[in-house]
């Protein structure tokens, strides 16, 4: 079955894409002084790298590195055939807030041998979005337990732009609270990826820490 993530059949978004001009990269400004992390995580192909490079003001850094034979047995390519590159690290962008204060952007890579980096990098991140491709549901179920051991809020976008379950469906099948916002999205459009982090800057405001549970360990082995 087709997938609905945008990266799954056109890879990394590009300046038409995102209705965009590429005018060259743009300097960090020199007043700055407050720098906020935000985390994007998600399944393979979910569309992470697009996201990152639709709404980052500087030229993304990116790991993508081609799919090799070497790969073959070890990543579950199956619903991702027309992939042909993979992030073997992170991606990384930028947004300026304001004259002080700096978003940076940490798009996590999506295969399950690398999953042992999420851990790093939500250390110190504000919050996290999880991108969900609906063919692919249960590859979200990893990242939104990693993000509630860690007491990191986080909002879910539904990476789509086809017909598909409805999003009550969709928060059905992750057993997400309430409380969690959900939302649709195309990852490869700049408004689209913008008014979902615009979501997570809300349910920030409104969120309030926890500690962790007592006993409970930071930093459990991850996936080989």
């Amino acid at each position: 079955m087709p997938s609905n993530a945008s990266e799954q059949t056109t890879g990394t978004a590009t300046a038409a894409d995102r209705g965009t001009t590429v005018t060259g990269r743009s300097p960090l400004a020199g007043t700055a002084s407050n720098a906020l992390k935000i985390v994007i995580v998600g399944g393979f192909g979910v569309g992470k790298t697009s996201m990152v490079g639709a709404v980052s003001e500087m030229r993304p850094l990116s790991t993508e590195e081609i799919i090799t034979r070497a790969g073959a047995g070890v990543d579950d390519l199956s619903a991702v055939r027309d992939k042909r590159t993979t992030t073997a690290a992170f991606d990384f962008g930028r947004i300026t807030v304001d004259a002080t204060r700096v978003l940076y952007l940490f798009g996590a890579p999506g295969q399950k041998r690398f999953w042992f980096l999420w851990e790093q990098l939500f250390v110190g991140s504000l919050g996290a979005v999880v991108l969900v491709d609906t063919d692919r549901v249960e590859e979200s179920w990893y990242a939104i337990d990693r993000l509630e051991h860690h007491r990191t809020p986080f909002v879910v976008a539904v990476n789509r732009f086809g017909p598909g379950p409805s999003l009550a469906d969709v928060r059905t099948a992750l057993d997400l609270s309430d409380d969690v916002p959900l939302l649709e999205c195309d990852a490869r459009r700049r408004e689209s990826s913008r008014d979902v982090l615009i979501a997570l800057v809300h349910h920030l405001a409104g969120h309030r820490p926890t500690a962790p549970e007592a006993g409970h360990a930071s930093t459990p082995e991850g996936p080989t």
